[in-house]
């Protein structure tokens, strides 16, 4: 049987397994999604005993992404974002990735919204933030970082300005007033909206042009999503991102398809 599985602190709120769960019986796979839960200092040892017991990857989440650089080698665009999610341990030392990255575009991929030559804005300037970010910037024109404390946003736009082929700038919220109206691309990377009828974004500044995706998948459809659905703007919800993360990591692993379908409607059913 093969075992993969999520390290994280707390985890009980995780949709991971039964989304993993749903892809092995589509394809008739002997394998189990497994859920650990490591003191927040104990990252090398969870790496290190995951080895030992024969886990074949993990997906890791707070408050592990960045510490398990340390113990993993990881991939150029991990690395860069200064964060790993996803452990492949079929090679020595164990591989490391970043799949929020890829969740990002292959979101906005699925529904048809390409990122070529686009001016792009990013509200928030946190762990979810930067994998944003990094991903428009090898896509995008430009990106501009947006964040209620000004020095993290500058902060976050000069790392990733540093071998970025984009025009990286960064601002506070107040900067949204003159960028959303000019931009092709928005994504909320900050919590507001989570549980909550609130935006990060001001719904005049939306328009038909616009793409916006939500990290926050809780609910599906936040206001800004509806706000942006009124404005005639293409809509994202943020558990395109959650399941695109999990479906390339899958492909890590197994080297085979993700049964995309099946996952969608299993994460779909638990949301």
């Amino acid at each position: 049987m093969h075992v993969f599985g999520l390290i994280g602190n707390p985890v009980g709120h995780s949709l991971s397994p039964p989304m993993h769960e749903a892809a092995y019986r589509e394809l008739d796979m002997d394998a189990k999604y497994v859920t650990f839960e490591p003191d927040a200092d104990a990252a090398e040892a969870a790496i290190e005993g995951a080895a030992a017991l024969g886990v074949d990857g993990l997906n890791v989440t707070i408050p592990f992404k960045q510490d398990v650089l340390d113990f993993v080698e990881p991939d150029e665009l991990a690395a860069r974002i200064g964060a790993v999610n996803t452990v492949d341990f079929s090679t020595s030392p164990p591989r490391g990735y970043n799949t929020d990255a890829a969740g990002v575009s292959r979101a906005f991929d699925h529904h048809d919204v390409s990122l070529s030559g686009t001016d792009a804005v990013v509200v928030g300037a946190g762990g979810a933030a930067r994998a944003v970010a990094f991903t428009l910037a090898d896509a995008c024109d430009r990106v501009h970082v947006a964040n209620r404390t000004v020095e993290k946003a500058e902060s976050l736009a000069a790392d990733v300005r540093a071998d970025a082929p984009a025009t990286v700038t960064a601002g506070g919220l107040d900067s949204l007033d003159e960028r959303v109206p000019a931009a092709d691309v928005l994504v909320n990377a900050t919590s507001v909206g989570m549980e909550e009828d609130a935006t990060p974004v001001p719904a005049d500044l939306l328009h038909g042009d616009l793409a916006v995706l939500d990290a926050v998948y809780t609910p599906v459809e936040t206001r800004l999503l509806r706000d942006a659905a009124a404005a005639g703007a293409t809509t994202v919800d943020g558990a395109w991102m959650l399941l695109f993360q999990g479906v390339v990591a899958f492909e890590h692993w197994t080297g085979r398809d993700a049964p995309v379908e099946a996952m969608n409607a299993e994460l779909r059913a638990q949301l």
